[in-house]
């Protein structure tokens, strides 16, 4: 899937980037790069470890890691948020651990949560979590030029991993339809982090863009008629809250 949705993404950003202009400062391409390849090898060790640890405990850890760093690195550099926006962050946390979490992994071959299951979370939560610090470093009037420059960086970090694992081989028919419309989304997400990173605290909006996982959550509800824990009802509720405690404070 990634090798046809990272290449679409960065013609997309790419284009976009030419369309709006802007200087390239060393900035926009250093960090751009920097969050390309944190964002290439979080997916990359995301991947591994749901191969050989169970699902149900390297999604919640790797999420909740991946929006605690800018929150970490935010405070370091000076950002205070208020108390409800502090409250609120909690909350974010717990609400992405919750529906970050499946409700069971009997259905699945039996997986341990090994040494390098355990190294490989932490990892995917770092690199996630470094990928929203990087962009948000860049230079705020450099346009959409990091996001190209990332996209680079993550497309060949990937193309490369599949040729070293011999697995560079693309989708066809209809999986092929849906790489080319995540292309089109992770670009279009991907305009709207940057946006949104420039206009607030780091570690506000990268909460808030870590509760991702609430929206996955419904759709698969509406689109695809799952049936959710208790867990993840909770998690949403507590999504939702967050998001009004954040948003106010």
């Amino acid at each position: 899937m990634v090798l046809v949705s990272y290449p679409v993404a960065l013609v997309l950003l790419g284009s976009l980037a030419i369309v709006v202009g802007g200087p390239i400062p060393a900035g926009a391409i250093g960090w751009g790069l920097a969050s390309g390849v944190a964002l290439g090898l979080g997916g990359w060790w995301f991947y591994a470890a749901l191969g050989s640890g169970p699902l149900s405990v390297v999604s919640p850890v790797s999420a909740v890691l991946a929006a605690a760093v800018p929150v970490v690195i935010g405070l370091i550099q000076g950002e205070r948020p208020g108390l409800v926006a502090a409250s609120g962050i909690v909350l974010a946390l717990l609400a992405v651990a919750l529906v970050s979490r499946e409700a069971t992994d009997e259905d699945v071959r039996p997986h341990r949560f090994t040494r390098k299951v355990a190294w490989l979370t932490v990892g995917t939560g770092l690199a996630f979590g470094l990928d929203f610090v990087f962009i948000h470093e860049a230079p705020a009037d450099s346009g959409l030029w990091p996001l190209a420059f990332a996209r680079v960086a993550a497309a060949v970090l990937v193309l490369a991993a599949a040729t070293g694992a011999r697995e560079l081989r693309l989708p066809s028919g209809g999986p092929l339809k849906l790489a080319l419309l995540a292309g089109l989304a992770d670009a279009a997400a991907n305009v709207a982090m940057l946006l949104a990173l420039r206009g607030s605290d780091l570690s506000l909006v990268s909460v808030l863009i870590s509760l991702f996982p609430a929206v996955t959550v419904v759709l698969a509800i509406v689109v695809l008629r799952e049936r959710v824990h208790r867990g993840q009802v909770l998690g949403m509720v507590l999504a939702g809250v967050a998001v009004v405690m954040i948003t106010a404070g």
